[in-house]
């Protein structure tokens, strides 16, 4: 079996009408070296450098971005009080929370994203960590690349569905083209094989997610209690410490079920959701019948910790044919490779569609990889977990 879909390819900038990117900042010396971090990247410009979230709104449509880096703790207007005015402004505007690793600013951070931001990044907490941090440069460009990036192909089809065709081409009536073109573009529709569901229901409910994930979890793990009540769940989401463990709280009051941070050596049992700590890979291992976590605090894998797929592949190795994973929305290719060893000892993979994904990078890189049974919508995601639970194939 195979379904068509498009990728998106981080490959091919187009220099000449780059990201355009607004950062708001009270800290002069934050605001300077983010601010020349994305001049040096190819494809991106800082079109306003800011102090107040105030000066933002004031400001958004003449600087007109694409993104805005939005501090959190500010004088005048903070980012919080800030979002929904710039959002109301422009509904299309990415918005990126930046906050220093509390638990206050971790709560504020998720609260933003149900308010419309598109994601968050932690700040090191003194000015020198910022500047010594590599990671937090990565994480940060990567951010503004891939969420632009997808910012800009919307408006590109938008604009492309209002165009008129002339002579059997399209062509873009300059009064609704996009003021810029998208900096990424669609690569050919590209064949996807899906294999077989395992033949026996899963026992085991894993998922891995990024970008976009925390509302995507929410949305699964809502619907997901007769599961949940005879199948444990384990889930790694790329964050930091601090914000896995307000995640872990959200997903409680969305299941109604215990979720928690994993605790070392504790026994995988039925009725609990277990969340990767923030800064830790979370595995599994089996010591006679009893499987337990096991926390490690190796080296980053694909620039993340916790990591999906050091989790993907201890649980391939512990429940083989009874796992069903779930490849949520997220930058980058994590996953893909500990999903390939879950098909190979037996298990069942879905990805979430495109169309649905905050960005298409972890379940795009799984369907592409060929290891899915399944790409859906998020919203049929559950009903499907739901079924194969029960004992549905396909």
């Amino acid at each position: 079996m195979s379904i068509a879909l498009s990728a998106v390819s981080p490959a091919s900038p187009i220099a000449e009408n780059p990201i355009r990117v607004m950062v708001v900042d009270d800290a002069v010396v934050v605001r300077g070296l983010v601010s020349r971090w994305i001049q040096e990247e190819p494809g991106m410009e800082v079109v306003a450098s800011l102090r107040t979230g105030r000066e933002a709104v004031d400001q958004l449509e003449r600087a007109d971005p694409d993104v805005v880096i939005l501090d959190i703790e500010m004088p005048d207007l903070d980012g919080i009080s800030a979002l929904p005015l710039l959002l109301e402004k422009r509904r299309d505007l990415v918005v990126i929370m930046a906050s220093t690793l509390t638990l206050r600013n971790a709560e504020i951070s998720l609260k933003a994203l149900s308010l419309g931001a598109a994601d968050y990044i932690p700040k090191p907490e003194t000015n020198r960590g910022v500047t010594t941090s590599p990671t937090f440069r990565h994480d940060l460009i990567e951010k503004i690349r891939n969420l632009g990036a997808r910012r800009a192909l919307s408006a590109q089809t938008i604009a492309r569905r209002q165009a008129p065709a002339t002579t059997g081409r399209f062509t873009v009536d300059a009064r609704q083209a996009p003021a810029r073109a998208a900096p990424y573009h669609h690569t050919p529709s590209t064949p996807i094989k899906l294999r077989p569901f395992a033949n026996t229901p899963p026992r085991i409910l894993l998922i891995g997610s990024s970008t976009g994930g925390p509302q995507a979890l929410n949305t699964i793990i809502a619907s997901l209690t007769s599961v949940i009540d005879r199948a444990p769940v384990l889930i790694t989401q790329h964050m930091p410490p601090t914000f896995t463990t307000i995640l872990a709280e959200h997903l409680t009051r969305a299941s109604g079920r215990p979720a928690r941070e994993a605790v070392d050596g504790e026994p995988v049992v039925a009725g609990r959701i277990y969340v990767a700590p923030g800064g830790r890979h979370m595995l599994v291992n089996r010591h006679n019948t009893e499987v337990t976590i096991k926390l490690d605090d190796g080296p980053l894998v694909n620039f993340c910790k916790p990591a999906v797929d050091p989790l993907f592949i201890s649980a391939s190795q512990v429940w083989g044919a009874a796992i069903l994973a779930l490849v949520l929305t997220g930058m980058g290719s994590d996953g893909a490779r500990g999903g390939a060893d879950i098909a190979a000892s037996g298990g069942s993979i879905i990805a979430q569609d495109e169309a649905t994904s905050v960005v298409w990078g972890m379940p795009g890189a799984a369907a592409h990889a060929g290891i899915c049974s399944a790409v859906m919508p998020l919203d049929q995601i559950p009903q499907k977990v739901v079924r194969l639970f029960s004992g549905e194939r396909q």
